[in-house]
């Protein structure tokens, strides 16, 4: 069995509330996956499923060309514990967003993300799919259609509700973002049980619960 996490932040339509529901279906389609989805308000209720899960899937709409500011403060709450005690190491981690703008900056939220993984030592899974729209022939229905590969990046018109925006075609790659990631958790996992690591031990995150600050480490 593999185990998912995917931790998002939504606000303003629910769009990227609706993306994270489309990874979730993709990951639920790989054989024996478990899969959780939280928004980043239900975080510290739910940490143990964090700790124990193979892989987290973050989401946060892009903002000013930025993570959400909520996303942030969940992205801080792991600077004690999680990254002093290596809690997440080797997890593997990836990412989406959606912005109302065809670019919006959506590298730059995604970016973050991946140093926000990088920081725990994560491995991150980067968009598979081959990028769409590349030419004449193309169009918006396109899997990938804004072509980005560090995650899943998708597009909602800002007066549209989320049951329209963002697109089936990018609702579509969000699933098969999914799909892939769980798909590498579970090799690796297979990967470890045959080669397992010689020269460290894995965090034992059975029984975790809220991870302490760096204040409280410190007082």
């Amino acid at each position: 069995m593999v185990k998912i996490s995917i931790v998002y932040d939504s606000n303003f339509k629910g769009q990227t509330a609706a993306l994270a529901e489309c990874v979730a279906e993709g990951a639920r389609t790989v054989e024996g996956a478990e899969v959780h989805v939280l928004h980043v308000d239900d975080v510290d209720d739910n940490w143990s499923t964090l700790h124990t899960s193979d892989a987290l899937i973050f989401g946060s709409p892009t903002y000013i060309g930025s993570v959400s500011g909520k996303f942030k403060l969940f992205a801080e709450k792991l600077a004690g514990e999680v990254w002093l005690k290596r809690m997440w190491k080797n997890k593997f981690a990836a990412g989406f967003t959606v912005s109302a703008g065809q670019s919006g900056d959506k590298m730059n939220c995604l970016t973050q993300m991946i140093v926000f993984a990088s920081q725990m030592a994560m491995i991150w899974v980067p968009q598979h799919a081959l990028g769409g729209k590349y030419s004449t022939a193309g169009s918006d229905k396109d899997i990938n259609r804004l072509a980005g590969y560090l995650g899943a990046m998708a597009q909602a018109n800002i007066d549209e509700p989320a049951d329209i925006a963002p697109p089936e075609s990018d609702r579509e790659t969000a699933r098969m973002h999914g799909r892939h990631v769980t798909q590498v958790a579970a090799q690796f996992i297979v990967g470890q049980t045959t080669l397992p690591f010689q020269e460290e031990t894995p965090f034992d995150a059975e029984g975790e619960g809220r991870p302490l600050t760096l204040p409280e480490l410190s007082g």
